[in-house]
């Protein structure tokens, strides 16, 4: 497992998917690989709508990241003080192409086997994702 808080800044928010994909190349998902390329893109877009939507003066986010190997499945999970709950845009508010922003969720959903949001203990709320990774036995290859 790996937990991080980090600023509600936008620096935060790179931050947290830095520290996300080199965790997850320790964890013997490399680095450009379809598994860390889906993971990282969730980490990036739900510590991004911690900052721009969760974000509390004076208050961090926290990124959690679980990984079971044997079953194969990355969980996502970033909690942050705001207590609104994000919401999937209705099919007929869905942003257009020209629109900035308003697709993270979107993506989220498109990409995440399964998302939600949870109650945490105390102020706030976790948004979290799963992702099916590749089950790895074995030693990580060699790169030449």
């Amino acid at each position: 497992m790996f937990a991080q808080r980090f600023s509600a800044t936008r620096r935060g928010a790179r931050l947290a998917r830095r520290l996300a994909t080199h965790r997850l190349d320790l964890w013997q998902l490399p680095y450009g690989s379809p598994a860390s390329d889906t993971v990282t893109l969730v980490v990036a877009e739900l510590a991004s709508n911690a900052v721009l939507h969760g974000h509390v003066p004076g208050r961090d986010f926290e990124l959690r990241l679980t990984y079971e190997r044997s079953a194969g499945l990355v969980r996502v999970e970033v909690s942050d003080t705001h207590p609104g709950h994000p919401e999937m845009p209705e099919s007929a508010g869905r942003p257009s192409a020209d629109t900035d922003g308003g697709r993270g969720l979107l993506l989220v959903e498109s990409v995440a086997d399964r998302w939600g949001v949870n109650g945490r203990t105390g102020p706030g709320k976790t948004v979290w994702a799963e992702c099916a990774v590749p089950v790895s036995h074995g030693r990580r290859p060699i790169r030449s």
